[in-house]
């Protein structure tokens, strides 16, 4: 029975099909031993082995078989409950990690913008709460600067010089500065600096057209626009606030195991899954 390449298991009523391989990637778990008819809770009835355990968790420990990664549901809850079936099926490592919620909750995520216009320029603050999400943002945005002369200003095309990208102010791991507009240089020229934000391809210099475009961008990204409050009327300065529910990273398992091993020892954080 053991030479079996596909495998179907009846689990509360629920139907699974799968590689004999899949279920043996623990071969001291009681799944593997079932195989080869080594534990008798698992009765092969038609052709299918009949569990009469719940079958809506052992999808998750199908997931978990099959990737080697737990990725929960953000509004999963049932920890305990699936760590007790983990430790039914003899998989020591996925319920040690389950015993480890901090590890699997999605975390509360905070990110605030703060604009400010003075006179042609538009500057802007980003801080997070989470210094990954900062970070693939600040890839995201580029700033470009360039030389534009007085009397092409009033010219619907930018200045013919070439744009430089300049380097984001980053004061920290948790926020990053830009700003945008236009200001006197000498003479007759401007200094002129241009903000594009990925995957948008444009170069705006307007501070309100990069503010919508910035708005837009983290609500896209699955932020919540939670409050916008004025902090500094005489500077006019503007601020809003956004919050999401971030998912952990995946975290990876080793293939082996011992009773009461220590999962999280042999766990490690993947990067499949980015900070959303």
């Amino acid at each position: 029975m053991s030479n079996r390449e596909v495998v179907v298991l009846s689990v509360g009523g629920v139907r699974f099909v799968t590689r004999a391989s899949t279920l043996q990637q623990f071969p001291e778990s009681r799944l593997a031993r079932m195989l080869n008819d080594d534990d008798r809770e698992f009765k092969l009835v038609n052709g299918e082995f009949f569990v009469d355990r719940d079958g809506t968790l052992f999808s998750y420990i199908m997931d978990f078989l099959r990737t080697l990664q737990v990725s929960l549901p953000t509004d999963f809850s049932d920890y305990q409950r699936l760590q007790r079936e983990a430790e039914f099926y003899g998989l020591y490592p996925l319920a040690d990690l389950l015993s480890q919620e901090h590890l699997l909750k999605p975390r509360l995520e905070i990110l605030e913008v703060r604009f400010a216009l003075q006179e042609m320029q538009a500057f802007f603050r980003i801080f997070g709460s989470c210094s990954t999400t900062v970070e693939t943002l600040a890839e995201q945005i580029t700033v470009f600067t360039g030389q534009q002369s007085g009397q092409s200003w009033n010219s619907p095309f930018p200045s013919q010089k070439p744009l430089v990208p300049v380097p984001l102010e980053r004061p920290s791991h948790h926020d990053m500065v830009f700003q945008c507009g236009t200001e006197y240089s000498a003479g007759d020229q401007f200094v002129a600096r241009y903000v594009s934000i990925k995957p948008d391809n444009r170069k705006l210099i307007n501070g309100i057209n990069v503010l919508g475009l910035l708005l837009d961008t983290l609500l896209k990204d699955g932020f919540r626009l939670i409050s916008t409050r004025t902090v500094s009327s005489e500077e006019k300065v503007g601020c809003y606030s956004f919050e999401r529910m971030k998912r952990p990273a995946g975290l990876t398992v080793t293939a082996n195991q011992t009773p009461g091993s220590s999962g999280v020892a042999q766990a490690k954080r993947s990067q499949v899954q980015k900070g959303k």
